[in-house]
């Protein structure tokens, strides 16, 4: 069997090539299953298992509204917050069925890393947001901020989500690492000072 080189060689690159798009795709797409949406987070919507006529009609980029739904063609809108993006590709792709507008559409939300931050404050070196990484936890996430400054607790570290305020001690997550609880996006973290 002779195997030409000058088709090889093409035919390896356009594998490597594919390797890559689907790696990069994955990490995106990775972020997006493990993250919950929220309001105002700026998502893509890609739609198939439809006819080619149809995916354009869907297919766009959409914000979550104030109420935390999405608005999208032909159906009412859909309550998207809470969700991961698993959760509110099935929900959209039910939503659809039940209005009978499609049979079998399959729906791929997609966003970028970089438009989900945390915020963290307080009596740390360099208060602000920080951008959201899928491996941040509250120690991370305070020491990419500087750590703490001269007059912070590490007794008094609060972590801020959805509205509920936990109480966190870095001394102890330090004994025991397995207990640094993993940061999501929208998270608020709150550094106390100490009394001296």
């Amino acid at each position: 069997m002779k195997i030409s080189i000058n088709k090889t060689i093409p035919m390896l690159k356009r594998s490597t090539l594919l390797a890559l798009a689907l790696g990069a795709f994955a990490v995106c797409n990775s972020f997006g299953q493990s993250a919950v949406l929220r309001p105002s987070d700026s998502i893509e919507i890609r739609l198939s298992g439809v006819p080619a006529d149809f995916v354009s009609e869907v297919t766009s980029q959409y914000t979550v509204d104030d109420e935390g739904n999405l608005n999208l063609p032909y159906i009412p809108p859909v309550k998207v917050s809470g969700l991961s993006m698993s959760q509110a590709q099935a929900a959209i792709e039910n939503q659809y069925r039940q209005a009978e507008i499609y049979s079998s559409p399959r729906i791929l939300i997609s966003t970028q890393a970089s438009q989900r931050f945390v915020n963290v404050g307080g009596a740390v070196r360099g208060p602000g947001r920080l951008p959201w990484t899928s491996d941040l936890t509250l120690t991370t996430a305070i020491n990419a901020m500087g750590g703490l400054n001269e007059y912070g607790s590490e007794k008094k570290v609060w972590l801020i989500r959805a509205g509920q305020r936990t109480p966190y001690d870095l001394r102890k997550i330090k004994k025991e690492p397995s207990t640094d609880p993993k940061i999501i996006p929208g998270d608020q973290i709150e550094v106390g000072q100490s009394m001296f």
